[in-house]
């Protein structure tokens, strides 16, 4: 019997960002204009702040609507309470000027839950809004 072994020469590995800038490099010389790299922008990290716990938040709230703290503590447990099922109920919150919350995914966890929210804060702009313009009612 004759038995014939086929062999392979092994290729370099090569990564798809290698490549995509080779193929970048050659339209670039096809075109006679010089390749000029681009900057991306990383991710920032971010500083975390000191924690908020629902006593500072009575507290702050307390001082900046004058409301007596024993007026205001059921109201903000009660809508903390609110906020937290809307969440655990996968819904989208639209709380401006807080923020845009969705729920990007969770995990049930053996005593609740673990979420992963996207929140989006839109910065406010520094341009007198438009007395005549209309109010959308959903965000209110």
């Amino acid at each position: 019997m004759n038995t014939q072994t086929k062999t392979t020469k092994a290729k370099p590995a090569t990564s798809k960002t290698t490549a995509a800038a080779s193929a970048v490099a050659k339209s670039a010389k096809a075109a006679g204009a010089p390749a000029t790299p681009t900057v991306v922008d990383s991710p920032r990290p971010v500083i975390v702040g000191p924690v908020m716990r629902k006593k500072e938040l009575i507290d702050t709230v307390v001082d900046r609507s004058g409301l007596k703290k024993k007026d205001a503590k059921p109201v903000i447990e009660s809508m903390l309470e609110v906020l937290g099922e809307a969440l655990g109920d996968n819904r989208e919150l639209n709380l401006l000027p807080l923020g845009k919350f969705k729920v990007v995914n969770e995990k049930d966890l053996g005593n609740g839950k673990m979420m992963r929210v996207k929140v989006r804060q839109v910065t406010p702009s520094d341009k007198p809004k438009d007395p005549t313009a209309t109010t959308d009612e959903s965000d209110v």
